[in-house]
């Protein structure tokens, strides 16, 4: 299974190549890779070429959200995008304060998110977090609503689902709280979670 993912990673890293100007016609839409992330949540692969291919799914993650950075400017993507790490962040009823600040740190130093300014991202992310502590189903509810505001276009849709998988994977650790987020997300969006392998 590792090995297919790694085929689909390479695969999609030659398409970039050829891709070009040609802008939407490839976005988030046209990668394979997801499918594949389903052996990220245990497919009992020992040793290191699993933490390897983990790392692989999550750097092809960045580098198509990265395709599309100029496509993703819009208010909406950036309110979804803060509201769906803040979702994965508490995903487990919890966020200690080294988690919010590690995943601050992966928000702003995020290619893709850097559209935005960096102050706005940790408000709108903080935000978010601080009602899911307070009472974690109302803030789910809220943060819900924003990211399906985002399902106006496709292409930023599916980007707000890899930015929260960039996040939840950043650690090495796919939980399945935070798998569990992204399905409801997903469910929001109007996008099929399996194409996320989740």
């Amino acid at each position: 299974m590792w090995d297919k993912i790694k085929d689909q990673a390479k695969t999609f890293q030659q398409s970039q190549g050829t891709r070009g100007a040609s802008g939407t016609g490839q976005g988030p839409q046209g990668y394979q890779g997801p499918q594949g992330h389903q052996a990220h949540q245990g497919s009992g692969q020992p040793g290191s070429s699993s933490g390897g291919s983990k790392a692989q799914l999550i750097g092809m993650f960045k580098t198509q959200l990265a395709s599309v950075k100029t496509e993703l400017k819009s208010g909406a993507y950036r309110d979804a995008s803060m509201a769906m790490c803040a979702l994965v962040a508490a995903a487990d009823g919890q966020v200690e304060p080294a988690e919010r600040q590690r995943v601050e740190e992966l928000i702003v130093s995020n290619e893709v998110l850097q559209n935005f300014p960096a102050d706005q991202l940790r408000q709108r992310f903080n935000q978010h977090v601080d009602r899911l502590v307070g009472n974690f189903e109302l803030g789910k509810s809220e943060a819900l609503q924003v990211i399906a505001k985002a399902a106006k276009k496709p292409a930023e849709a599916r980007a707000v689902i890899q930015t929260g998988m960039v996040i939840a994977g950043a650690d090495g650790v796919f939980e399945p709280s935070e798998q569990y987020a992204i399905r409801e997300a997903c469910t929001a969006l109007g996008v099929s979670p399996s194409e996320f392998g989740v």
